[in-house]
């Protein structure tokens, strides 16, 4: 069986590539190879490499020869710098993803498994006096005197849930609108081709190889990089924001059972699961983490914010551990004692 996995020079898509050759699939990679968003990328030893974009129909005639399914990561990620970003990732992810889903219609493939994001949800579940409720952005008189949590209506704190799929979808970033739509995309080419498509929403993955200062690395990945030049990490806002932070091998690995999961016979045309570690940590608990195990400065708290950011956000992932079998493997203290003593990719010029 040979699965194209788009992106596969990337962080994750990378290590997607090494997982499913590990597992026995034949691995081709597609790859546009952008400095800007992986920051000196390369290949995967061992695949089928091509180099292109998603975006070029040509290449995709030639990636998709003899490919049984598609692994589709290639997307640029991050929050971004400012609004000047939103065609570069419309035309990345959404134009991308739709060149695609042409050329997999064209060529006969009929099973995708999508790298999409816990964005997706904007703000996560909470609960108030009354149950279950969705918060409204967050304003920037509270953010600027320091009232970061979110409140109901009636100016009550509202407690922090575990957001599952079937949650309310809330996109707040330009990103967060561009993932939702290869969404919509890709269950529109399920059902109209008779395809079977898997939307992983992976929650904050980190791990080695992380890009090491694009303007959208991870948060890991920035608080990893201060602490290499001698630096405290800066923490926004007051580090409490609640996060599910998942290792790069266990996301690779989610994506090896939904690469089989889409050729059997009961899946769905269109199915999500979260993926996270099933593990609540702060950001504040992140870099304390990277600055323990560096023995690099301890983390300075800036209250500063960005306006998009949510507060919190955790994932159940109970819906692809009893459907696909898969469970995450790297533990938070495990994986942070690795992460910072790993190279990142290097810098982008």
């Amino acid at each position: 069986m040979r699965v194209l996995v788009t992106g596969g020079a990337g962080f994750i898509g990378s290590e997607v590539a090494r997982s499913a050759a590990a597992a026995g699939w034949q691995v081709r990679v597609l790859d546009s190879l952008r400095e800007d968003v992986h920051g000196s990328p390369s290949p995967p030893p061992g695949v089928d490499f091509l180099r292109g974009d998603v975006r070029d129909p040509h290449i995709l005639s030639a990636a998709l020869h003899e490919v049984d399914v598609v692994a589709h990561q290639a997307a640029k990620v991050g929050l971004g710098v400012d609004i000047d970003d939103a065609p570069d990732y419309v035309g990345s992810n959404d134009l991308g993803t739709a060149v695609l889903l042409a050329a997999m219609a064209r060529s006969g493939v009929r099973r995708l498994v999508l790298a999409s994001s816990m964005v997706v949800y904007g703000e996560g579940a909470y609960r108030g006096a009354a149950g279950p409720v969705r918060p409204a952005p967050r304003r920037a008189r509270d953010l600027d005197a320091g009232r970061f949590d979110p409140l109901d209506a009636e100016g009550r704190p509202l407690t922090p849930a575990m957001v599952r799929e079937d949650d309310l979808l809330d996109p707040r970033s330009v990103y967060a609108a561009s993932k939702l739509a290869q969404e919509h995309l890709t269950a529109a080419w399920a059902h109209a081709t008779g395809g079977t498509a898997i939307a992983l929403r992976y929650h904050n993955v980190y791990g080695p190889g992380m890009p090491q200062n694009t303007p959208y690395a991870g948060v890991a990945s920035l608080f990893r990089s201060a602490i290499e030049r001698g630096e405290a990490p800066r923490v926004f806002e007051d580090g409490a924001q609640r996060r599910d932070f998942v290792h790069v091998r266990d996301i690779a690995g989610a994506n090896v059972a939904a690469l089989e999961a889409t050729g059997s016979p009961a899946a769905q045309p269109f199915r999500a699961y979260n993926v996270g570690s099933g593990e609540v940590h702060t950001i504040g608990d992140l870099a304390s983490a990277l600055s323990r195990h560096s023995a690099g400065p301890a983390p300075i708290v800036t209250g500063r914010y960005r306006i998009g950011d949510v507060r919190h956000i955790t994932a159940s992932s109970d819906r692809i551990r009893a459907e696909l079998g898969w469970t995450p493997t790297v533990g938070f203290d495990e994986g942070m004692r690795e992460f910072a003593a790993s190279p990142l990719r290097a810098a982008v010029r």
